[in-house]
């Protein structure tokens, strides 16, 4: 609370009041007028979530990770869930993705040092990284960088892609199996008779002390015979799912030839990520690495608040736009009973 003299009453009133920034009035107990923090400040500042104030929140900031989570109070974070640069020569539009091993893996240990500040005893750090074929081990040493500063509560196996023969899906109940062999799934090629095809990602949860409790069954999937209901003693028809996740991008666009950004990941991630550490409606969601949005789109989706840091305008801009749509769509779902 500020104290100002009739003189300055008038250009206060001007500037300030103006903007609906800040509101006049006089203490009943002084004839000098009262300036106070008013109705687009107030609310904001008294309404906070874990100790961020609400108007912080759901928001993308053109800043450097490292810089934003300097800015932040201590243990504000429940989840970070988050796909970094992997250091495999992408064609980013700002950021340079060719560092030296080395100084890639004490740059991933930098976040990580920053990002147990800002966590929540309590909280999830999901990395999903995977390395070129021709470094293989880059991945294990993020890994072994930030047990540094984490444990290693799990690790999970993204399968981009599978093929499934007919035979593997024999069994005594449904001899017959599929039709004939599938494949699901989408991947890029990779053209040379040294390397396999890259199907899968890791997904390291990292935890401050590895005994964070999960909420496995909010992404459980269904018995294949109620017997195991029986045969476990539970009385859900779930299980947990495990950590082999299968999640496909939407197209083919996504695995081979990204049009806006070169490496996203199906919004289906960061949304199991979320709902399996458990999302309530205090949940603070923060992807240091954001894009062109993926992670808020999910956290929109499960109704959970989420903070984003992005280097690249253009990235911004296309994560403004597709959260602007989902917000509409939802408005729209739930107008309509949905």
């Amino acid at each position: 609370m500020y104290f100002f003299t009739e003189k300055t009453e008038s250009y206060v009133r001007e500037k300030l009041v103006q903007e609906s920034l800040f509101q006049i009035g006089y203490n009943k107990t002084m004839s000098t007028p009262v300036i106070t923090l008013g109705p687009k400040v107030m609310p904001a500042m008294a309404k906070k979530s874990g100790g961020l104030a609400k108007n912080k929140l759901n928001r993308i900031y053109e800043k450097d990770c490292i810089a934003f989570m300097d800015e932040l109070s201590e243990k504000v974070l429940d989840v970070v869930v988050t796909s970094p640069p992997y250091n495999i020569h992408k064609n980013y539009s700002k950021y340079k993705d060719n560092k030296e091993s080395g100084e890639y893996v004490e740059w991933m240990g930098m976040v990580a040092e920053k990002s147990k500040r800002v966590l929540k005893d309590n909280g999830s750090f999901f990395l999903n990284i995977v390395g070129a074929p021709s470094e293989p081990w880059v991945p294990f040493d993020v890994a072994k960088e930030f047990s540094k500063h984490f444990t290693l509560q799990n690790t999970i196996h993204w399968v981009k892609a599978i093929a499934l023969p007919k035979d593997s899906t024999e069994t005594k109940s449904n001899t017959n199996g599929l039709n004939g062999d599938i494949s699901l799934g989408h991947f890029k090629p990779i053209n040379t008779p040294k390397y396999l095809n890259q199907c899968h990602e890791y997904i390291f949860h990292f935890t401050k002390n590895g005994t964070v409790a999960l909420d496995k069954l909010a992404i459980g999937v269904p018995y294949q015979h109620e017997s195991n209901m029986t045969r476990w003693k539970t009385k859900s028809n779930k299980r947990d799912r495990g950590n082999i996740w299968f999640i496909r991008y939407e197209n083919k666009q996504g695995a081979f030839a990204p049009i806006v950004h070169p490496a996203t990941f199906p919004e289906k991630l960061p949304y199991l990520c979320v709902k399996l550490h458990g999302a309530g409606p205090e949940t603070v969601v923060y992807d240091p690495f954001m894009g062109i949005g993926t992670t808020a789109l999910a956290c929109l989706r499960l109704g959970v608040s989420f903070l984003g840091t992005e280097i690249d305008p253009r990235y911004i801009k296309e994560a403004e736009k597709a959260i602007l749509k989902r917000k509409t769509d939802l408005e729209t779902s739930k107008s309509n009973g949905h």
